[in-house]
């Protein structure tokens, strides 16, 4: 499977905010509005692309990845980069996690080096969890928002 990196665009972010996933993953879809749009505009977000020019998946870094919540209770007090991502929900549950994460996580490579990275994850979402455990990260702290429990998890490269 050939990745490729693409700047984000409307026409990307107007896709992504259509994507709809399956219960308990419904959590993450989005809801279409201008500020959606403008958030996935704002250079933080990248599309990543299949050889096929579909949309596979998108990430994005920094203050975007995080859950505003969870900087009241210090978990982005850290030097970490911090990083979101999303696969188009026709890839999901098929195997493809392994070599989607791993495609970004190098692309964050090549840009910031052995930067530590760390995510934010909701504590229901076992399958992504046992994929990042794979790919070498660790529990760091959780927190709360309303019924949800999120968990940060970082990775020491380099």
């Amino acid at each position: 499977m050939l990745l490729f990196v693409k700047e984000m665009d409307e026409i990307f972010a107007e896709e992504i905010l259509s994507w709809k996933y399956e219960a308990p993953y419904d959590f993450y879809n989005n809801e279409y509005s201008v500020d959606a749009v403008r958030e996935l505009l704002s250079r933080s977000y990248s599309a990543v692309l299949d050889d096929q020019d579909e949309v596979f998946g998108f990430f994005c870094i920094g203050e975007s990845a995080q859950v505003p919540i969870g900087a009241g209770f210090g978990a982005y007090s850290e030097d970490f980069i911090d990083v979101g991502f999303g696969m188009n929900p026709v890839f999901t549950g098929k195997g493809l996690g392994l070599s989607f994460l791993t495609f970004i996580l190098q692309q964050i490579s090549n840009v910031y080096g052995a930067t530590p990275i760390r995510l934010t994850v909701a504590e229901f979402n076992s399958r992504a969890i046992h994929l990042y455990e794979k790919l070498g990260f660790v529990r760091e702290m959780e927190f709360s928002h309303g019924d949800i429990v999120f968990m940060t998890m970082v990775k020491h490269t380099g």
